[in-house]
């Protein structure tokens, strides 16, 4: 039978994300980037919701912050839940915070009940690649690929992760310690859709079955320098002009190939007046697909076309690869039963790929790792105009509470 719908609960979970938004960089709007001082008050504002379950937390050198739920046993082997606690700038309220948010709830249901495995909330320091340019630094951390290189990389400021580390009051000696175990049966992640494909479905909630590959590149296209009021059309070398003419190719080729998107977020032009022809082009590419050979074939062929347009106008190119993130399946076993705890909640199971990468796919290269979606209105995310519908939320609670019962009684997983 689905589960009666109450609400209190749920309203609790939007309440206390809404409270976590509060702790931002900036004042007017949500900006929480990896280890800013903000990072500390969300985790004591955490911690507070965990004290009357006896709870207690720690954070490891890399920022993360984790808490236990303990099982019917010592030493017993873990599931984590959880999701990242930092945010793009001008953020909404949702966007991992909810995950994170959604693992105390389902710690507080439980009402002391134990399970043969222990619950460990985790919430990620750094997902977003906003200060350091480089995603994942969190949950890289515990799959032990956290490395010296990545380390040394620095921010605007000149301030390296290392140091950051060292500045939000960590070890950053103390990285390997980070990671993983082998008494880990594997993560469970809630996130919002971030896209409007269950809204058009009119489904509140979605099992992931893979997180698609992603490719970041940036291009420069070289022309030359002129004025715009005495250089003639034909004897223009505008590398805005051949970038614009690439970006229309990015356009029409993500369009005739299902299942591809290619973004060009970013474009500046050099040296950026109103009267002076641009002579340098810089962009950014982004690229996803659920397959990762479909790709690369597109990567490869937006590279070839950047060439083409910049040798038929006369001007060079030069294009870096920043990211190379292949597609991630996602656990069965745990996709499956997500399918019938959202069954049990009288909601129709639907399974999805996610273009949107998450610290999922960075735990699915070492343990079982799996997730669930919730509806996002209007399909907006990275905006704080970003929602969640509080029976959604209801229904994403039921949905883990279904789960775990399942899981504590299947011998396939709590055999570990």
């Amino acid at each position: 039978m689905p589960t009666p719908v109450t609400l209190n609960r749920a309203q609790v979970v939007i309440d206390r994300c809404l409270r976590l938004a509060r702790f931002s960089e900036d004042q007017d709007s949500t900006r929480r980037t990896f280890l800013s001082p903000p990072m500390h008050d969300c985790h004591q504002e955490i911690a507070r919701w965990m004290e009357p379950l006896g709870i207690s937390f720690r954070i490891d050198a890399a920022g993360n912050f984790h808490a236990v739920y303990p099982a019917t046993k010592p030493d017993a082997p873990r599931l984590l839940i959880g999701s990242h606690l930092d945010t793009v700038p001008n953020a909404g309220a949702y966007d991992g915070v909810l995950g994170v948010v959604l693992a105390i709830s389902l710690l507080e249901e439980l009402q002391g009940r134990r399970l043969p495995f222990g619950l460990e909330v985790v919430g990620f320091s750094e997902e977003e690649g906003v200060r350091f340019g480089t995603p994942f630094i969190g949950s890289r951390a515990l799959v032990g690929t956290l490395d010296e290189k990545l380390l040394n990389v620095c921010d605007a400021q000149g301030i390296s992760v290392r140091e950051a580390i060292a500045n939000f009051g960590l070890n950053p000696k103390e990285i390997a310690q980070a990671e993983l175990g082998r008494n880990i049966l594997g993560y469970l992640e809630f996130h919002i859709e971030q896209g409007p494909v269950l809204e058009s479905l009119n489904q509140p909630l979605a099992a992931v079955e893979a997180i698609a590959g992603q490719s970041r590149l940036q291009f420069a296209f070289l022309g030359r320098g002129n004025h715009a009021g005495t250089t003639p059309m034909p004897l223009r070398y505008d590398a805005i002009a051949g970038a614009a003419e690439w970006i229309s190719a990015v356009e029409r080729i993500a369009q005739s190939s299902p299942g591809l998107v290619a973004t060009v977020g970013k474009v500046e032009a050099r040296p950026g007046a109103a009267n002076v022809i641009a002579g340098e082009a810089r962009l950014t590419l982004d690229v996803r697909h659920g397959s990762d050979d479909a790709r690369l074939r597109a990567v490869e062929d937006l590279v070839r076309q950047a060439y083409e347009i910049s040798a038929r106008r006369g001007l060079s190119v030069r294009e870096n690869t920043l990211l190379n993130q292949p597609a991630v399946a996602l656990d069965p076993f745990l996709t499956g039963e997500i399918e019938k705890a959202i069954l049990k909640t009288g909601c129709k199971p639907h399974r999805m790929v996610s273009g949107a990468g998450h610290d999922a796919m960075i735990l699915g290269k070492k343990i079982p790792a799996a997730m669930i979606f919730l509806r996002t209105p209007d399909g907006i995310s990275h905006d704080p105009a970003e929602s969640v519908a509080v029976e959604d939320v209801e229904r994403a609670i039921q949905c883990g509470l279904h789960l775990l019962d399942h899981l504590a009684t299947s011998p396939e997983f709590t055999k570990g």
